[in-house]
């Protein structure tokens, strides 16, 4: 999720752990510890393609954050007189504003490798649209009011109001899920539309839980599609874009391609133009505009070459915002 949600999720848990004289330090230490795991973007790799796949990747780790929320619940409780005092309360506020971070991340489609350092292909629920003001919002409204009223009992009210209004919808982002992935897995049971075995994935598209983009690859071909929840009963309609099989060819020997293949769990796009290779993230964006879009060879004197990778990806524009929230 974006770092303002991080930081009012962290801020919130830490706040409603708290006793009411500590719940204004309360929330800010969970705002910092709410951020800190998404530090690691601070680190550059190797190239845009390790930048982009390692994101999430040890510091969103159940692994390494549950030991490091206790390690730091020990040295402030020897350090810090209030943790001290009451060290039952602060250590569920210091543990869940940390382990929350990746849990969530895990909601979003990008994928959160929260079981580092297993190799696993991260997980990636895709519930919720990495920015949703309808989850963000209950949490800033109890988080605001414990900065400002702290010992107010109303505050108390407010913080548990947001997190159980945010957890409700994040409950019903499984929900529209389950009842889109239902249609999409019927569409493909009666109609058959691939001679080749396909997979299929689906992701709420921007700010809204209601509009969601369904995206199914086989072999040779990819068709993408939107449904709305409101609508469960509409036909399936794609656009067919058809897969390039000679540039996966080429493609396949090259490093990046093998990472971005494990990373995207195979949901990508392979095409060559004007003598170059490019591979596209088929999970963020829509055709013909992918968010994370590299090229990874060049064709000189007949020959392909592989190339540090170069990231050329175009975030949705205002009319592709538009075209899509019109959907709902």
């Amino acid at each position: 999720m974006d770092s303002l949600t991080q930081i009012a999720l962290g801020a919130s848990l830490s706040a409603a752990c708290a006793s009411p004289k500590n719940r204004r330090a309360a929330a800010i230490a969970g705002a910092a510890l709410g951020t800190l795991p998404d530090l690691d973007v601070l680190i550059r790799y190797d190239d845009p393609v390790d930048n982009f796949i390692r994101h999430r990747g040890f510091s969103h780790s159940l692994f390494v954050l549950c030991p490091i929320a206790i390690l730091i619940w020990l040295i402030a409780k020897k350090y810090i007189a209030r943790v001290g005092d009451d060290p039952r309360r602060w250590f569920w506020s210091i543990f869940l504003a940390l382990v929350t971070h990746p849990l969530l991340d895990a909601h979003t489609v990008y994928g959160t490798q929260i079981l580092w350092p297993l190799g696993l292909p991260p997980t990636m629920w895709s519930t919720i649209f990495i920015i949703d003001p309808a989850y963000t919002l209950p949490l800033l409204v109890g988080v605001v009011a414990a900065l400002i009223v702290p010992r107010a009992n109303t505050t108390r009210h407010l913080i548990t109001f947001g997190i159980v209004l945010s957890s409700c919808y994040l409950i019903w982002s499984w929900t529209a899920k389950y009842l889109v992935n239902t249609k999409v897995s019927q569409y493909l049971e009666t109609t058959q539309p691939y001679e080749s075995a396909q997979t299929y994935f689906t992701v709420p598209t921007p700010f809204n839980t209601l509009l969601w983009r369904i995206i199914i690859k086989s072999e040779d071909q990819y068709a993408e599609g939107y449904l709305s929840v409101r609508n469960l009963d509409q036909p399936l309609e794609f656009r067919i874009t058809q897969l390039d099989q000679d540039a996966v060819t080429h493609a396949s020997q090259y490093q990046a391609f093998g990472k971005l293949d494990w990373f995207t769990h195979g949901f990508m796009k392979t095409e060559t133009s004007d003598n170059k290779l490019f591979v596209s993230d088929l999970r963020m964006g829509a055709e013909p505009h992918y968010v994370f879009r590299y090229l990874i060879a060049v064709k000189t004197n007949a020959e392909w070459q592989e190339v540090t990778p170069i990231k050329q990806g175009s975030r949705y524009s205002w009319e592709q915002l538009k075209k899509i929230l019109e959907k709902i």
